[in-house]
């Protein structure tokens, strides 16, 4: 691994895949060290959200899916709690 990417991906379980670079249509190529962590394939729909601040996010669509229900089990529980 190049030092420039081991500098920025010092945490375990987060990396660094370099850079892409945007062509005139809007298209980026994802690094296939990423595609292939990821599973991504072609044909495959991702997600892409924004905030203005602190830039974009590309994932699959059942990512947020799975992290909306773990929100929602969570919401449930503290509910119980108090018992509303």
């Amino acid at each position: 691994m190049a030092a420039g990417k081991h500098v920025l991906a010092r945490n375990r379980g987060r990396h660094v895949f370099g850079t892409a670079k945007v062509g005139e249509r809007g298209q980026i190529v994802i690094p296939k060290e990423a595609r292939a962590l990821y599973q991504i394939e072609p044909g495959d729909v991702l997600l892409i959200l924004g905030d203005e601040e602190n830039g974009m996010i590309v994932t699959k669509p059942e990512v947020l899916s799975s992290l909306a229900s773990k929100i929602l089990d969570q919401i449930g529980k503290e509910d119980e709690r108090n018992g509303e």
